[in-house]
């Protein structure tokens, strides 16, 4: 019989104890779909909101009604329709110029061999095409038995580049920089690389705005630019002469002793044949003009036979005659080529001391 009692008193603890559990359950079912923001169930406040003194709001911060609120909008409209013009234009200026592609510049530069001075050069032309906005290419190309002193240098330059390089030999510099500048030329040729392609020597100097300004050459574009000559108290401006954005002739001024020499290039019909009369060669220097390369590699988009290009073996030489064959083509940059944006230090191979230095060396 003990055990009889001892088993139902186990049953009847399970049943309350199933029975307790139901009721929380159930309990706390159905209090999570009650909303968050009522007051709890087991509160007896009438209010559940709290009272604004509990909340630290002040009774006399009442809001004041608008006097004539339409009055205030006009002359808020009025007052943004007289300034928003000139800033929406302004914005709508800047966002196209930014949505607009920018040209690729082709930036070519040679070397000469066994030059000493060549690697800080190199550097120091790097260090300013860096802080050229993109997109921009760096030709560069030298003798194969050359290329490897410059090779780590370009790597760290953080500049989009291409390494060129040739095997011929030359004893004669011009014709061996003229070399250069072909392989550079064949190479866009081939790839047809499209963008704007401007020579630029390693002892150049520019103005940064230089490369905004030829980014917007359509064909030929050209410039005054400066040139000094090392342990020579010398500097001579060499350059188109310009009326407004065009082109009217050549000069060739010496700022030392104040002397120049001025050429007018502009060909003239002749009363006979109809043709271009003889006119004077102008000069330009290799850095002094900027091309389209599609003058290259489409010719006939220009209005030139494409035979022309395939027979000629100097691509230099042609792109030099094309850009001084029709001085109306050629932009000039800035547009009244008052401004020198680009200067040439000529170096020569071998440094000669000065007298000073000399005398100085003798005097010890």
């Amino acid at each position: 019989m003990g055990s009889i009692e001892r088993s139902r008193k186990r049953i009847q603890l399970w049943k309350k104890a199933a029975i307790h559990f139901s009721l929380c359950f159930v309990m706390g079912f159905f209090s999570g779909f009650a909303p968050t923001s009522t007051a709890s169930i087991f509160s007896g406040q009438a209010n559940p909101y709290r009272s604004t003194k509990n909340l630290g709001i002040s009774a006399q911060l009442a809001p004041q009604p608008l006097q004539n609120p339409s009055e205030n909008n006009r002359s808020l409209m009025s007052s943004e329709v007289a300034e928003n013009p000139a800033n929406s234009s302004a914005t709508h200026r800047s966002t196209a110029d930014e949505l607009s592609p920018r040209n690729l510049l082709i930036v070519i530069t040679t070397s000469k061999p066994n030059d000493r001075f060549s690697g800080p050069f190199l550097r120091r032309l790097g260090n300013t095409l860096k802080l050229v906005s993109s997109p921009l290419l760096w030709i560069i190309v030298e003798a194969s038995n050359e290329a490897s002193n410059n090779a780590e240098l370009l790597r760290t330059t953080g500049i989009m580049y291409r390494h060129l390089t040739y095997k011929e030999n030359f004893t004669d510099a011009k014709a061996e920089a003229d070399h250069q500048r072909n392989v550079a030329l064949n190479h866009i040729e081939y790839h047809r690389l499209n963008g704007i392609v401007h020579f630029a020597e390693v002892s150049n100097t520019y103005n940064l705005e230089f490369f905004d300004e030829i980014r917007e050459i359509d064909t030929f574009g050209t410039w005054p630019m400066a040139m000094m000559s090392a342990n020579r108290r010398r500097v001579v401006v060499e350059g188109p002469m310009c009326r407004s954005s065009k082109v009217v002739g050549w000069q060739l001024k010496d700022l030392s002793n104040h002397t120049s020499d001025t050429s007018n290039p502009i060909p003239s019909p002749d009363a006979n044949n109809g043709g271009i009369a003889e006119r004077k060669h102008a000069r330009i220097n290799i850095s002094g003009f900027a091309f389209n390369s599609s003058i290259l590699w489409d010719p006939e988009r220009w209005g030139r036979p494409s035979s022309v290009l395939d027979t000629s073996q100097d691509s230099i030489k042609f792109v030099q005659e094309v850009v001084l064959e029709d001085e109306s083509k050629l932009k000039a940059i800035p547009s009244d080529c008052s401004k020198i944006m680009l200067w040439h230090l000529h170096i020569p191979r071998t440094l000669t001391a000065s007298p000073s230095s000399s005398q100085s060396k003798n005097r010890r």
